[in-house]
């Protein structure tokens, strides 16, 4: 499998990259992951990158981008940090993989029995957490179907909030980025919404959160993050 290069990602669409991530994906649930040649990659990438696609994920040690979808040494960014929250580092970060190094696609990865969106749903305060957890609360507040029991030891609460902590990201990286909204409206880039699964190792995609190519842009409202 050969490392991404100037041209090669250049000709990738931000619909191919989604399905490249799709097909990666697939690869990983199946056990039948490319063979790369790991070194040949390190040597490939010394003198520059081209990743495809960035993806914001959790810190989890379960939810490597990489091993999730089956990609290789300089072909996605990975941004990771608790309950893959949106911040300006993070939106930074995208403006640079889209803007500057060329990528062709976000993807705002949670994952299911998240610790952040447990610690969010419980109100939990420890020091500089608080702040992070703080993030994610406007998705609790958001969910308004389960009446009772709304902590940590309803598993359906956790998973409504989860994924509405997910679409609350994605609309705050179009809302409040014009560099990346603005790609996106042009279709330089593609940006959606998915929930990996600790059980099964699969990755569901959020089709009502995509924004593709000359797709319009998905309507967004305030979002406090």
């Amino acid at each position: 499998m050969k490392t991404l290069n100037k041209a090669s990602q250049a000709s990738i669409t931000p619909k191919k990259a989604l399905e490249l991530l799709q097909a990666g994906n697939t690869r990983f649930v199946e056990n039948l992951r490319l063979n790369r040649n790991l070194l040949q990659m390190v040597n490939d990438t010394s003198d520059g990158q081209w990743p495809m696609a960035a993806i914001v994920s959790c810190m989890d040690s379960r939810t490597s981008a990489e091993l999730i979808f089956d990609q290789g040494l300089g072909d996605i960014f990975s941004i990771r940090l608790a309950g893959a929250v949106i911040s300006d580092n993070v939106l930074g970060s995208l403006e640079y993989a889209c803007k500057v190094a060329g990528s062709k696609f976000i993807v705002v990865l949670g994952h299911t029995k998240c610790g952040a969106i447990k610690g969010a749903c419980d109100a939990i305060e420890l020091g500089n957490l608080t702040g992070l957890l703080n993030k994610i609360s406007p998705a609790v507040f958001a969910e308004k179907t389960i009446k009772e029991e709304r902590n940590s030891h309803n598993p359906d609460f956790v998973e409504a909030v989860n994924n509405i902590h997910v679409e609350r990201s994605v609309q705050a990286i179009i809302q409040q980025s014009n560099i990346l909204r603005d790609m996106i409206q042009k279709g330089e880039i593609g940006i959606i919404g998915a929930i990996y699964d600790v059980e099964t190792g699969v990755v569901t995609f959020m089709e009502h959160t995509l924004n593709l190519e000359n797709n319009k842009t998905q309507e967004v409202t305030a979002v406090a993050v």
